[in-house]
């Protein structure tokens, strides 16, 4: 491959996490922000994702924004995005997916069975800390285990 693909390449790594990001600051929730997008090998969206309540759910309820509620009501923009894409009839089979934040063991399952092919955060997951360390280490296990590539940007 061409160095001009490479870089063309790290410039659309750049976009779609840009639109993750971007993706992101739509969510309601009140601590943490995550989004997500989903690209196809033609480069091109299929779907998008941040956390949030479910459809026709009220998200204006202060209880479920609080811990622990709110890990009732919240989905994550990695599933939100899988089923935003289910919903449309659209095959996530193949694809890549850029997400804002390193997925839980929730989302990496979902990952897995969507057929992604790779996972590309927008932050490096830190395996020592203090409340998520062992859970991201699952995750990595298990993306690897399905021979589902990461990488960071």
């Amino acid at each position: 491959m061409g160095k001009g693909k490479e870089k063309e390449m790290s410039n659309w790594d750049l976009r779609w996490m840009q639109l993750a990001r971007l993706v992101s600051s739509w969510s309601k929730d009140r601590s943490t922000k995550v989004g997500c997008c989903i690209i196809n090998g033609r480069d091109t969206v299929v779907a998008i994702g941040w956390n949030g309540f479910p459809r026709r759910i009220d998200d204006d309820v202060d209880e479920r924004h609080e811990r622990p509620a709110k890990y009732f009501w919240t989905e994550h923009a990695e599933r939100n995005a899988i089923f935003n894409a289910a919903n449309k009839g659209l095959a996530t089979q193949g694809c890549r997916m850029y997400v804002s934040w390193f997925p839980c063991v929730d989302c990496a399952r979902a990952i897995i069975q969507a057929g992604i092919v790779e996972v590309i955060g927008g932050v490096e997951p830190d395996f020592e800390h203090h409340k998520f360390g062992e859970e991201f280490k699952v995750v990595r296990e298990m993306l690897e285990e399905a021979g589902i590539a990461t990488r960071f940007l």
